[in-house]
């Protein structure tokens, strides 16, 4: 029997052009952040960050605060016009976009020379939780923002050995206060940490090749992860904090 041929990818709606170098982040902001105008903030190889109207498919804005080191990944704060880029020179930057500035407001200095991009968790807070890649290179770095006072650094058990975190999501329970961390871990695995209690709930091995990137779902309980073998694998959570391949 002839194998399914799938169908081609759709085409584009409109394509943008100007970053001059290959692009290694993507973030798309809208609502009330974006004052009604949806954007989209890339980051590229050369270090610097672009913000684009999705209205007029320009280019609106230029951030420059790598160093030239490439930029890894970019999320904005619910709290304020506020953008934090990560680069390779083992910086995290706090920008300031209001009113139409693009001034660098704090830094966090990184420890780790890996691929791993930060988390946030974040409400509509002054306080907010950021997970880095620690200095041993198979640590989790919590920090209290913007104080930038450490939490804790979590590390997995002697006997555990996945290896370095490659991908990193904060989230939290709409019934329980405790902040949880999903890792994808370089051995293939994801696990998911108590922040407040600095242990594994659970761990599961759902890819032969390191994790990449993974998505979670909070209000349904399920997850996604991608590897660096081509291969998707999805997880749900339940509710004795149990991860389970579907």
């Amino acid at each position: 029997m002839a194998a399914t041929i799938p169908p081609p990818p759709p085409d584009p709606q409109f394509v943008l052009r100007g970053t001059q170098s290959a692009v290694h982040a993507l973030h798309f902001c809208g609502g009330a952040q974006a004052e009604g105008r949806p954007l989209l903030f890339s980051g590229s190889q050369s270090g610097l960050v672009h913000i684009w109207s999705l209205q007029t498919r320009r280019a609106v804005a230029t951030l420059d605060g790598h160093g030239g080191q490439c930029v890894t990944w970019l999320q904005t704060l619910p709290q304020g016009h506020q953008l934090l880029s990560q680069g390779r020179d083992l910086k995290l930057c706090l920008w300031d976009l209001a009113e139409g500035r693009n001034t660098v407001m704090d830094s966090v200095r990184l420890e780790s020379v890996g691929f791993c991009r930060s988390a946030i968790l974040a409400g509509g807070q002054p306080r907010w939780t950021l997970a880095v890649p620690g200095k041993d290179s198979d640590e989790v770095q919590i920090l209290e923002m913007p104080s930038k006072t450490s939490v804790c650094t979590l590390k997995p058990e002697a006997d555990a050995k996945p290896g370095m975190p490659m991908c990193l999501e904060l989230w939290q329970a709409n019934s329980s206060p405790r902040p949880l961390l999903l890792v994808g871990y370089e051995d293939g695995s994801v696990a998911l940490w108590d922040v407040s209690e600095r242990k594994v709930c659970s761990r599961i091995a759902c890819h032969e090749e390191p994790v990449m990137g993974l998505d979670f779902d909070s209000q349904k309980a399920r997850g996604v992860s991608g590897s660096a073998g081509k291969a998707l694998a999805v997880w749900s959570l339940d509710g004795q904090q149990a991860l389970q391949v579907s």
